[in-house]
């Protein structure tokens, strides 16, 4: 065989031999050709297996569990399938919710119909599903390899047995057919044609029952899948599906580890723990592992190596002391106790600003307060450590020295201004990649989804706005995460883009001469705006649409002077002391400047509306979700 070098793409130093021949033809030469694939799944499964044990203790034989299990087919037949294999995508999600799965083999349907040309015959199946009645045969004996698939041809493999069991094809015919419908070479089906014809009807079967068989299998077979690759998929699915319906907690974890560099993976995955009502925490030193893991209440931890400049090494020291000698007591302590030569003054930085020392007696500003001295008090920390380190090898050195006997005295604290919620956020973003202890738009959540007709995600350079034309103005709320100026080559005037973001994602606004110097001062970095705008025509009979600014205000503003009243409706048969006892707490907990009216409705569907003269009450996520949480009704004027 000739063959020649090519470069490893995996290894770009290394050569590796590679035929010469086509991989069209290479079969034809003798040689056998075989294709490996690669799956991240299968390191995500591990993963979830490795945690669950850590967590929980269950040894999970992960090839050997039931194909009839209960919870596993709830899952798919409510559709949550977010971070399972192959079955994820809102679409798939529709469809299993309509089809309720009960058998592997509709899992096995499903995958293989799932794709662009197969899709169409979706809806029917779904139909044959719950209809056995509708389930047809062109040919009774036809059952014996359509009966799982409902009636309809969905695999290669069964048009490779119908054609042996109809027109006794051999096994390398029905092979060859096989080929030749699915990479779409006409002069070969059209060969085969007559003998199928021929020898279905020598076998007894109508010729033209024959011809539409062989119809619709040019219409469909095309697009037929291989059962047993489909299969194969549908397993790995099906076990990624068995780990979430029974550790949910442990499986999520698992995967935000093995795609912890996808932000919006990660994203999306604690949007889904969201609703799997499973609470995401920040890193913290006494509870993280090296990538995320689930504490003793069900809560996922993210992972101390998930924190930027915190290398293997330095979580993996802080990991394997606190596992021999017990939590960390304080910040003393771990300092301490924490190896320097693998977590230095750059890693305390990390810990410190990512949120994993928040739990050990300090705030996040203090470590970077300036004391008495001038210096910055996590340099004071890390020299107190190398003091006392060296003290305590001293001291084991020592033939009368006992590890007991080191004392050195505790750095002084310095006393620092409360960071601003968005600095704090800021950093925590940063060093761990998304905000995690709050979101700098928490407080104007009230505003976004009763104010907002528009999310930050519905506009931009790549999106068609021209819907926003209907709407008789565009108001949107969000943070600035970014501000791009630029000059004009032609007239050298400034123009700029402006990134903004909310919950649902982030846009891009571009703003053009005089606009851009009107606005470009209240668009700055980090700036909690409302923008209240309109969707026309570029020019005149144009298919393009530009957003004209018409007005940007401060959210802070827009809370303070818009929310003029918040009105909460209480079911005086139903309400009991415990409920008015928390909501008085949290009212009290969140004065404010919107005025408090109550709606009290009596079983005869009457209502008498009692106002608060003393108090006003700031409407943060936090009162919302009170109010939600126990099914008060709410009216924001």
């Amino acid at each position: 065989m000739p063959v020649s070098t090519a470069t490893d793409p995996d290894f770009p130093d290394q050569k590796v031999p590679v035929t010469q021949y086509d991989g069209h033809v290479i079969e034809s030469t003798g040689l056998i050709k075989m294709d490996f694939l690669g799956l991240k799944t299968l390191s995500e499964i591990k993963e979830a297996v490795r945690v669950i044990r850590q967590t929980t203790g269950d040894e999970i034989d992960i090839d050997n569990i039931s194909l009839d299990d209960e919870l596993t087919y709830r899952l798919y037949q409510q559709g949550r399938t977010v971070g399972t294999f192959q079955f994820e995508s809102p679409g798939m999600q529709k469809y299993l919710r309509e089809l309720k799965p009960t058998v592997f083999e509709d899992l096995i349907a499903m995958n293989a119909l799932y794709r662009p040309g197969p899709m169409d015959y979706i809806p029917e199946f779904i139909r044959r599903k719950k209809d056995p009645t509708l389930v047809t045969y062109d040919i009774p004996c036809m059952e014996k390899y359509l009966k799982d698939t409902y009636g309809i041809t969905v695999y290669q493999e069964q048009v490779m047995l119908l054609s042996r069991q109809l027109a006794s094809f051999t096994r390398g015919e029905s092979d060859e057919l096989r080929k030749a419908m699915g990479k779409k070479k006409k002069d070969i089906v059209d060969r085969m044609k007559p003998k199928f014809i021929k020898q279905g009807t020598e076998n007894g079967h109508n010729p033209e029952i024959l011809e539409k068989i062989w119809s619709d299998w040019e219409k469909f077979a095309s697009y037929a899948f291989n059962k047993s690759h489909a299969t194969c998929y549908s397993w790995l699915a099906y076990q990624t599906a068995y780990l979430k319906a029974h550790y949910p907690a442990e499986f999520m974890a698992a995967l935000m580890t093995r795609r912890f560099s996808q932000i919006t993976e990660i994203t999306k995955l604690m949007e889904e723990c969201k609703a799997m009502r499973i609470s995401t925490l920040g890193p913290d030193a006494n509870e993280s592992q090296m990538g995320f893991s689930v504490n003793s209440k069900g809560e996922i931890r993210f992972g101390l190596s998930a924190i930027k400049g915190i290398g293997t090494g330095a979580a993996e020291a802080i990991v394997k002391e606190r596992q021999a000698n017990g939590p960390y007591k304080d910040i003393f302590d771990f300092a301490e106790r924490v190896d320097l030569s693998n977590v230095n003054r750059k890693a305390y930085e990390s810990l410190a600003y990512g949120g994993a020392l928040d739990n050990l007696g300090l705030q996040r500003e203090q470590y970077f307060g300036i004391n008495t001295k001038g210096e910055i008090f996590l340099d004071t920390l890390v020299r107190y450590a190398q003091l006392f380190q060296q003290e305590q090898a001293n001291q084991q050195n020592s033939l009368f020295g006992g590890i007991d006997e080191v004392e050195v005295v505790h750095p002084v604290v310095p006393k620092t201004d409360k960071w601003a919620t968005i600095e704090k956020l800021n950093k925590e973003r940063e060093f761990v990649g998304i905000y995690l202890s709050a979101h700098p738009l928490d407080e104007y959540e009230v505003i976004l989804n009763n104010m907002c007709n528009t999310h930050c995600n519905e506009i931009g350079r790549d999106v068609n706005i021209a819907q926003l034309a209907q709407r008789d103005e565009v108001t949107i709320g969000g943070i600035v995460t970014a501000v791009n100026e630029r000059f004009s080559q032609k007239t050298g005037k400034p123009f700029g883009f402006i990134t903004i973001e909310d919950f649902e994602g982030q846009g891009e606004l571009a703003l053009f001469g005089d606009d851009w110097i009107r606005w470009n001062g209240l668009l700055k970095p980090n700036y909690t705006i409302f923008i209240t705008a309109k969707c026309q025509q570029r020019y005149r009979g144009s298919d393009l649409y530009e957003l004209k600014i018409q007005n940007v205000e401060q959210l802070y503003d827009i809370k303070a002077h818009r929310l003029e009243r918040f009105t909460l409706t209480l079911e005086a048969a139903t309400i009991n002391d415990k409920t008015l006892t928390e909501l008085a707490t949290i009212i009290s907990q969140n004065e404010g400047t919107t005025q408090l009216y109550i709606a009290l409705r009596t079983p005869q569907q009457t209502t008498v509306m009692l106002r608060s003269r003393t108090i006003k009450v700031n409407i943060d996520h936090r009162l919302i979700d009170f109010v939600t949480t126990n099914n008060i009704e709410y009216r924001i004027n």
